[in-house]
């Protein structure tokens, strides 16, 4: 197959001559670079390579043109590649039509010229966005099949799995597609009864029937068993805050192990668009945010472990070490907590029988095309609910908004409730609650809701329903290792109960280190600190200074 194109465009030959060269020289291994100097002969170079079924990955395009700007262009070449990213090349005086075009028609990124030097202002850009093009394009498929009923929790496990890691894998629902439920039938028993899903097909033949989270971790590898017995720092929780510590760790030469039960993430990889973390203009997905973590921690030498629990932690007068779901234990210098918060769950008749058949917890961005055209409710009023919403209303008919309150002023950003209200298919009923649900064997069928206002209830038809409403730390496996407040946080530094400076049983002449717990060199970050300020940037913030404190504590032992 052709290698995917990208398209530049630039009327002034010159600049079309130098940027085309300066492309074939660092892309042209792995993309067709193609060149243009009027707009029409560049629409009409898309349209042959789309009738090919060719790929077209990128557009670099010059924003002033004579015949046609660039932002005009882009709005023509997207109904002919709506998927390849879009770059504008622009003088300082088209910035303000850059940025109208982030919001207007998607741009991706737009470069002041000139861009030299290119590995500095061009390469770094563009490698990115290749990147993220790479990651979500749909290629002519023969990678992972996953097999099974869409109402299927273990199914719905697989699926989110693979997605939140970035592992492309291709649905295949046996009740629609009789091949595929001739090929399970062929691994299985056959009958509706005894058969176990779903079945996992791999590109080599190889095949898993209904898999734990740790077999598939292995089929598709990823690592699970630590390469060593001691680190310098042990990193529990692959969230923002997690995988920070584990780029800062790695980058500063210490030995750095990461572990998280599932995949990298936590909270923040399931939310479909994170629009205010700093950087990233026209918003970043949370899968997205994950994967160039996740990259970046490894290439610099972090060692990271998935769909691998953490049983307890063990402290020694000399080690800070874990026990490991599989029995291992695994010791370092230092240990980091960052394992997050998990979902509180909807006490409400039918609930814990259809989740992950129809109601979900979180967004579940994997399930998000499968409501095409369909009916979804939305439980929550915080930024993570709204995020949601604005997902499967590119989906679902309907969209409605559960919120317990009167409004969603109290609890969401202003820049979130602005786009809600401008989408069509998304509703918000305030003072609001799921009180039950109902559904079969093909899901979720109808809610009943509540209005606390009215004090009436009304039951209505839905395909599925999506709950944020709140949140719990993932710090049981710590026991009483360290100090936990009764809700179950772990606080640090001044937080700590006990003498100013001094809690209860502390060992050392100083006082904790911020982030530090009650036990020295046990650190706490992110979302299961108690205190703490649950926003993306925060969690990497406190990351990235724990290995500060990390130093700090290992030069004093």
């Amino acid at each position: 197959m052709a290698k995917p194109t990208i398209l530049t465009l630039d009327d002034e030959v010159a600049v079309a001559d130098a940027i085309e060269r300066d492309l074939r020289t660092h892309f042209g291994r792995d993309y067709r670079v193609l060149k243009s100097t009027a707009p029409a002969e560049a629409l009409g170079v898309l349209e042959r390579l789309r009738d090919r079924g060719d790929e077209v990955a990128l557009l670099l395009v010059d924003q002033r043109m004579p015949e046609l700007e660039g932002t005009e262009f882009l709005v023509k070449a997207m109904a002919i590649y709506p998927e390849a990213r879009r770059v504008l090349l622009t003088a300082y005086a088209d910035t303000q039509a850059a940025i109208t075009a982030i919001n207007e028609i998607g741009l991706d990124h737009y470069l002041m010229k000139p861009w030299t030097p290119a590995e500095e202002n061009l390469f770094p850009v563009l490698d990115d966005l290749l990147g993220d093009w790479e990651a979500g394009v749909e290629h002519p498929y023969d990678g992972i099949r996953v097999a099974g009923t869409l109402w299927s929790p273990e199914s719905h496990n697989v699926k989110d799995f693979l997605a939140r890691s970035q592992v492309p894998y291709r649905w295949l629902d046996i009740e629609r597609d009789a091949a595929a439920r001739a090929e399970v039938d062929a691994v299985t028993s056959g009958s509706d009864e005894e058969r176990r899903l779903p079945v996992v097909f791999f590109p080599d033949g190889s095949k898993i029937v209904a898999p734990s989270l740790s077999d598939l971790a292995d089929h598709v590898g990823q690592s699970t068993t630590a390469a060593e017995d001691f680190y310098d720092v042990l990193i529990v929780g692959a969230g923002p805050a997690g995988l920070a510590a584990a780029v800062y760790g790695a980058s500063e030469g210490l030995r750095t192990l990461l572990i998280d039960r599932e995949t990298t993430g936590g909270q923040a990889g399931t939310s479909s668009r994170i629009e205010n973390y700093l950087g990233f203009p026209n918003g970043i997905s949370g899968v997205d945010l994950a994967r160039r973590a996740t990259t970046q921690a490894a290439r610099l030498g972090a060692e990271i472990l998935t769909a691998q629990r953490v049983e307890s932690i063990e402290i020694t007068e000399t080690t800070r070490g874990v026990r490991l779901g599989d029995g291992r234990a695994v010791s370092g210098r230092a240990l980091i907590i960052a394992t997050g918060v998990s979902v509180r769950t909807l006490d409400a008749p039918g609930i814990a029988e259809l989740t992950g058949a129809g109601v979900y917890y979180g967004a579940a961005l994997s399930e998000a095309a499968n409501y095409r055209g369909r009916e979804v409710f939305v439980v929550g009023g915080a930024n993570s609910a709204g995020q949601a919403a604005l997902h499967f209303a590119r989906y679902a008919s309907e969209v409605t908004m559960l919120v317990r309150a009167e409004s969603l002023d109290r609890s969401m950003s202003s820049y979130l409730i602005n786009q809600i209200e401008a989408v069509e298919n998304i509703a918000v009923r305030t003072q609001s609650e799921v009180v039950a649900v109902d559904g079969g064997e093909a899901g979720l069928e109808a809610i009943k809701i509540a209005d606390r206002d009215a004090g009436t209830s009304e039951t209505f038809p839905a395909a599925g329903l999506f709950l944020f409403i709140g949140a719990k730390p993932l710090a049981d496996f710590v026991g009483d290792a360290v100090q936990r407040t009764t809700a179950g946080f772990i606080p640090t530094g001044p937080d700590l109960a006990g003498e100013p400076g001094r809690p209860e049983g502390w060992s050392l002449d100083r006082s904790p280190y911020l982030l530090e717990t009650s036990v020295p060199g046990v650190f706490a970050v992110g979302d299961v600190r108690e205190g703490v300020v649950r926003r993306v940037a925060s969690a990497v913030g406190q990351g990235s200074t724990a290995i500060s404190m990390v130093h700090q504590y290992l030069k004093t032992v």
